[in-house]
C-alpha cells in the first residue's frame, strides 16, 4: 500500500499530511536515521528560508539515497508560500531534478481540501497500479 513520507519543521506539513486518511505516514528529520522503504510513496516536502533549506534538502536526499527509496518515490508534493514567487516549492523542484521524480503538486501552508483530495487521489492511483502490476 502506498504511503506518505514527509518532513515538517514547523508542523504545517504534518498538519497537511494528517488530513489524509487511510494511508501510513512516515516523518523524516535530521534527528532520525533514514530507513529503507518497502512500499511506494509520495514525498511531501516544504520549502523554508535559506538558513533551514540545507537541512531539509540534505535530509530528503539522504532518505532517497537509502536502499531503493528513490525508485519507490512516485512523486513530490511541495509545500510553500506563493508570495516567494519562483522560490515556491523550490525544494521539491530541486529534488525532482536530482532524482528524476516528478513534482505532482504544490500547496500553501497546511493545504486546502482540494490539496488533500489531490494527494489522496495520487496515493489511490499508486495503489491501483500496484494491484494491476501484481
Amino acid at each position: 500500500m502506498a504511503c506518505i513520507v514527509y518532513y515538517s519543521l514547523t508542523g504545517q506539513t504534518r498538519k497537511f499530511v494528517n488530513k489524509v486518511t487511510g494511508f501510513d505516514k512516515y516523518e523524516i528529520s535530521s534527528d532520525k536515521e533514514a530507513i529503507e522503504m518497502s512500499e511506494p510513496f509520495i514525498m511531501v516536502i516544504p520549502s523554508y528560508e535559506s538558513h533551514v533549506y540545507g537541512d531539509v534538502i540534505e535530509t530528503a536526499e539522504e532518505f532517497l539515497e537509502c536502499g531503493d527509496n528513490a525508485q519507490l518515490c512516485k512523486g513530490f508534493f511541495g509545500g510553500g508560500n506563493r508570495n516567494f514567487a519562483q522560490l515556491f516549492c523550490v525544494t521539491v523542484k530541486e529534488l525532482s531534478a536530482l532524482f528524476d521524480v516528478p513534482v505532482l503538486h504544490g500547496f500553501e501552508f497546511q493545504g486546502s481540501p482540494l490539496d488533500v483530495a489531490k494527494l489522496t487521489k495520487e496515493l489511490e492511483e499508486i495503489d491501483q497500479y500496484e494491484k494491476v502490476k501484481h
